[in-house]
């Protein structure tokens, strides 16, 4: 078995053993909130915060771009994702399993990745799923998401982290509009059902209004 196939079928243990239903990626873990989320085998925590920007960054201070097309497979964990790199031409392909933690905090959950040839990702991209298609921008440290439509006009920035106390830690970047790490509308698994007047609607309680059809 060759370390792809290893590491593919490792996405799909750790799927089975928690479990794939749901919808999206909203299953909870099975852990009660004061207890640790702890690493497995192949699944290491995620920590992330996540913040509304009032628009994109300017241009002179993006180090690189990268356009990113997810498909989230309906009543799992499952997220396939094709990265398309503009600069050189070159696509990555990942399948990746997320957990939520289930509880507020910076601490998402569990997550499980492996990389896959441009034949396995044809292949898992059969089936059906919901995609979500959004440019992302580096503006270290920030990861910026600039959304294609419907959800146009929708500009997030998050930031991962190794440790609690980096977590702890971060300041709210001076261009955030809000802080929406504990709001699980703002997750990929949430906006790829998303409908435009979902988002609106979501926005206008930050303070945030777009226009219908911007």
């Amino acid at each position: 078995m060759d370390d792809d196939q290893a590491d593919l079928e490792a996405v799909l243990d750790v799927a089975a053993e928690h479990g794939t239903r749901g919808s999206g990626m909203t299953e909870q873990l099975g852990t009660r909130p004061e207890e640790p989320i702890r690493e497995g085998k192949y699944a290491r925590v995620e920590r992330e915060r996540r913040f509304l920007l009032a628009g994109p960054p300017t241009a002179s201070a993006v180090t690189a771009s990268r356009r990113i097309t997810d498909r989230y497979l309906p009543g799992t964990r499952l997220r396939l994702r094709r990265v398309d790199y503009p600069d050189n031409g070159s696509c990555e392909f990942k399948f990746t399993q997320k957990v939520p933690a289930g509880r507020p905090g910076f601490v998402q959950g569990l997550i499980t990745n492996t990389y896959l040839s441009a034949a396995e990702y044809d292949l898992l991209a059969s089936l059906p799923a919901e995609v979500l298609s959004k440019m992302r921008l580096s503006v270290p440290p920030l990861s910026i998401d600039v959304f294609d439509p419907p959800l146009h006009g929708l500009v997030m920035a998050d930031v991962e982290f190794s440790t609690d106390a980096a977590a702890r830690s971060f300041l709210l970047p001076p261009a955030a509009i809000a802080e929406v790490t504990d709001d699980a509308r703002f997750t990929g698994g949430s906006l790829v059902r998303a409908r435009r007047y979902d988002l609106l609607a979501w926005l206008a309680g930050y303070g945030v209004e777009l226009p219908q059809n911007h």
